[in-house]
């Protein structure tokens, strides 16, 4: 092989091991505040939904562990009846789901504070969704074992407004829910678990009057 060929066949091989290391490195790299660009970002509320615990790799800030996060059983949907009706068949106005999450924790003092960020869709029933909708999520921390144990809860809303299309996504993100830091590796047993909460739109009801 001449002088010439064997230099450019180093040189083409330095510029694709450089080029190798320029795709790697980013992926390494990435942060979980990329995760969430990454995941809310452009169409990806298009893509096939992952609750699965599994999908939720637990991520570590400093010795605390971010609990995953999951879709409480029975709590996936969301469906709405015309009045006095059952959501089902030409009755339904309209159905929420769930299809992305994602978290990040950070620890102050003492407390965790969580940010959950959760993404789902609205569609339209055969009786006609109503141009808004309310959608009402709660978000739960859960120490589990055999008798599973709520840590902190809180209900959140966002508002869907909806299109001719009869379809629209939806992305929340739980700013503050806060939990006591828990000891050594009782962290381990913590589950973030979200879920639909139609209980939560419902308004408190006056307190009686008192009696004269």
């Amino acid at each position: 092989m001449s002088d010439n060929r064997l230099a450019r066949v180093m040189a083409a091989a330095a510029v694709a091991g450089g080029l190798a290391c320029v795709t790697v490195a980013p992926t390494s790299a990435q942060s979980i505040t990329d995760r969430f660009k990454s995941l809310f970002g452009g169409k990806s509320d298009e893509e096939p939904a992952t609750n699965a615990p599994a999908a939720a790799v637990p991520q570590d800030t400093g010795d605390l562990t971010c609990p995953p996060v999951t879709v409480r059983a029975g709590a996936s949907t969301y469906a709405v009846a015309a009045p006095g009706k059952q959501p089902v068949g030409n009755d339904l106005r309209f159905q929420a789901t769930i299809s992305k999450m994602a978290r990040e924790c950070t620890v102050n003092g003492g407390v965790v504070t969580a940010r959950i960020g959760i993404q789902g869709r609205v569609i339209a029933g055969p009786s006609g969704a109503p141009s808004s909708v309310q959608v009402p999520i709660r978000v739960a921390v859960v120490q589990g074992g055999v008798s599973e144990k709520t840590i902190a809860t809180k209900a959140y809303q966002t508002t869907v407004n909806m299109t001719e299309g009869g379809s629209e996504p939806f992305t929340l993100v739980a700013e503050d829910l806060t939990y006591p830091a828990p000891p050594g590796a009782i962290g381990d047993s913590y589950i973030f678990y979200i879920g639909f909460d139609p209980q939560s739109l419902k308004p408190e009801r006056p307190a009686p009057k008192k009696k004269k």
